[in-house]
């Protein structure tokens, strides 16, 4: 077992009523490595100027932690199979929608990654689908959640 903590921290402008809604979602999330990340509501959500577009948001620290976390496999699950990795690169994407129940949800997460392999044994299709597959049945944030995992390969990686 494990525990993974994070700091969230708000505080309203003094120079905002809060009651009437028009406040600034602005936070920071930080980390114990020392990582600092400005945060805020998504503008799809909450309208600027009380959403900061710069900042990330939770929709898309989910959509990145699903995507890292299929990527971090990936690579680890290479390495054991003798497939050398040069870069990896996922364009990932969720999809806000209700639910089953009604309820506002990413119900749909596709990831794309685009992978550049070296060394002698370039992997055919069928082991880099073997590779994915493996890694998405071992990430535990996509074993966490409820939203459906899409992973499209390019046509040349299909099986």
């Amino acid at each position: 077992m494990s525990e993974h903590t994070a700091s969230v921290l708000w505080q309203r402008a003094d120079d905002e009523s809060f009651i009437d809604k028009k406040y600034s979602r602005a936070h920071t999330w930080s980390f114990d490595g020392g990582a600092r990340i400005a945060a805020s509501s998504s503008p799809h959500v909450v309208p600027v100027p009380y959403s900061v577009s710069a900042n990330v948001d939770p929709e898309e620290a989910f959509v990145a932690a699903v995507s890292s976390c299929h990527m971090l496999w990936f690579l680890g699950l290479a390495t054991e199979r003798g497939v050398v990795v040069d870069r990896y690169q996922d364009q990932a994407r969720a999809v806000m929608r209700k639910n089953a129940t009604g309820q506002l949800a990413i119900t749909d997460i596709f990831l794309r990654p685009q992978i550049a392999f070296g060394g002698a044994d370039i992997p055919d299709a069928a082991t880099i689908r073997e590779l994915h597959d493996d890694a998405h049945a071992r990430c535990f944030i996509a074993n966490s959640i409820q939203a459906t995992v899409h992973l499209e390969l390019p046509a040349s990686e299909r099986n």
